[in-house]
């Protein structure tokens, strides 16, 4: 994964919801005809700061949704969450999708769309300013979207690691 993101490991008392981004239907052409499938982009959370996405593929779209969700499950990091929003602005990119993230003020609420607004409603964010540009494809801005989730970080955290105090953090 990219930077210091944390796994969280599953327990049975973790609520998570699933909300489904996309669903693309794939033809493969046989000498015997057409053959259809479906592939499903999943994101699942707990609207806590936990948050994780998954790809199902299946010949019927309910058993796709289902094995999304099951690999998402497995995919789970844990995001840091102020009073409803990000702790500060992050940049990241995947493929040909580029998303920019950045904190905002209580009573903003959620400006994102699509795939985006699908991984931050799950990770609970309620205030928060997003922008993708480039590409507008649902696989890559989930996962770019994770990616800068992933390499968000507070305060507490950061002190942590250096081991300094809070104070020193904020006024040097």
């Amino acid at each position: 994964m990219v930077g210091n993101t944390k796994r969280v490991r599953t327990t049975n008392d973790l609520v998570l919801n699933d909300r489904l981004v996309a669903i693309n239907r794939v033809t493969k052409v046989t000498k015997g005809g057409r053959t259809f499938s479906f592939s499903a982009i999943v994101v699942v959370g707990d609207g806590n700061g936990i948050v994780g996405w998954g790809l199902g593929k299946a010949s019927e779209v309910t058993a796709a949704i289902a094995k999304g969700v099951e690999a998402a499950k497995k995919n789970l990091i844990k995001v840091p969450l102020i009073h409803g929003t990000i702790p500060h602005e992050q940049l990241a990119s995947f493929g040909g999708a580029q998303v920019f993230i950045k904190p905002a003020s209580h009573g903003t609420g959620l400006t994102a769309g699509g795939a985006m607004r699908a991984v931050l409603e799950s990770v609970g964010v309620s205030d928060v300013l997003a922008k993708s540009k480039g590409s507008s494809n649902p696989h890559n801005l989930v996962k770019a979207t994770m990616a800068a989730l992933g390499e968000l970080r507070d305060a507490y955290t950061i002190a942590q690691q250096r081991g300094i105090t809070l104070d020193k953090v904020f006024n040097g």
